[in-house]
């Protein structure tokens, strides 16, 4: 079969070996393949990711000489069963880009054992694969893996409706982050990036704010109030003051009874959508005091930041990758019944033969935001949406 290979940070079609399903997995023809940052950053920076990954555990992420199918969003048509497997062929599904190869659990795309859907076809797991539901457009379904993404990083960042979600970064993963925060009702959503084209797009998704940072910082929201350290300071002495001004007043009592109900001081929740060195130290010395700081940009190199300026804030770092099974699930039942609409971000169509363009187009934030890979799409140019 055609496939798209990764090798050297070259990006070539080749023929290579069909996949053959195991127990209990799927053959698909891949209909569509959403083109994902995470893809562009392992053309050239493999041997870092995974030397990082391998510190985890995992030690067969692909590196730069390895031979590469990449593509892990894909929405396909079931064409063979392996023994075990029920989903009938024909059926048209997405399913999360993990499976059983080689003698072990791979990451579909990411390793040399286990191709991705940048080719004809793609080998899943029926175990976690889904039916798309309601005649769901075929590209909006591709898009149900890195929406997952964006819908994991909003449960993981624990946004309170009333409170203040600021979003650094309008790439496709922080556009789905902020299409996710609206559909969980966070009512006051800020994005900031420096590119026109992207601002329009974080509109378009929902957010309620939209910032160039080039002019105004994204943390200054207005009607909403953030603490500076002279400010907490007034605070605790201003409190402390009316509060032992009242005879017999049990103070302590009246504080720990504010801290149950969350009266006290607290900040933003924001998203680093971004992943490049700089960021995060960049928000720690931005973001109010009391920010909840919930890293989702892969930074594929080193970085540094500065831990006073965390401390001196009391700021909290999350850090989240992918998605649990309910969440990928449920991301498809959003798309489908129409809750979240990521269609703004599709931007572009290609064949399997103008892939290597499409990697070249997306770095011009301007041009486009996602290009889905159609391996039956004749010709090597980028069509447009």
């Amino acid at each position: 079969m055609r496939a798209v290979v990764c090798q050297n940070g070259d990006l070539e079609v080749r023929d290579v070996a069909p996949p053959e399903p195991g127990r209990g997995q799927l053959v698909l023809d891949v209909l569509a393949c959403g083109i994902c940052g995470s893809d562009l950053h392992a053309r050239h920076h493999a041997d870092e990711a995974g030397e990082a990954i391998a510190a985890s555990g995992y030690a067969d992420f692909m590196r730069g000489t390895d031979a590469v199918v990449l593509g892990h969003e894909f929405c396909g048509e079931v064409v063979e069963a392996g023994r075990g497997a029920r989903i009938r062929p024909g059926t048209r599904v997405v399913a999360m880009p993990i499976a059983r190869a080689h003698g072990g659990v791979h990451l579909t795309g990411l390793t040399p054992k286990l191709g991705g859907g940048y080719a004809e076809q793609v080998l899943v797991q029926q175990a976690l694969t889904f039916p798309v539901p309601n005649g769901l457009d075929t590209d909006i379904a591709a898009m149900t893996e890195p929406m997952a993404v964006a819908l994991h990083a909003v449960r993981r960042g624990a946004v309170a409706r009333g409170q203040v979600a600021i979003v650094i970064g309008c790439g496709p993963i922080g556009l789905g982050v902020i299409a996710m925060l609206k559909a969980q009702g966070v009512r006051t959503v800020v994005a900031s990036d420096f590119s026109p084209a992207r601002r329009a797009l974080a509109e378009r998704m929902g957010a309620d704010v939209v910032v160039d940072p080039s002019l105004d910082s994204p943390y200054e929201v207005p009607g909403a109030r953030f603490l500076d350290a002279p400010g907490l300071l007034e605070l605790a002495v201003g409190s402390m003051e009316k509060l032992r001004a009242v005879p017999l007043l049990p103070w302590h009592h009246v504080m720990r009874a504010a801290e149950r109900l969350g009266a006290g001081p607290s900040g933003p929740v924001v998203f680093e959508c971004v992943g490049v060195p700089g960021m995060l130290d960049g928000v720690l010395e931005a973001a109010p005091l009391y920010s909840r700081v919930v890293v989702v940009g892969v930074c594929m190199g080193q970085d540094s930041l500065r831990p006073a300026l965390g401390i001196n804030k009391e700021i909290e770092l999350r850090f989240v990758l992918g998605y649990t099974p309910v969440e990928f699930a449920e991301t498809l039942g959003l798309l489908a019944d129409g809750t979240v609409d990521p269609r703004p971000l599709l931007t572009g169509r290609v064949g399997l033969d103008g892939v290597a363009e499409a990697f070249t187009v997306l770095g011009d934030p301007e041009a486009h935001a996602k290009i889905m890979v159609r391996p039956q799409q004749v010709g090597g140019g980028v069509s447009p949406v």
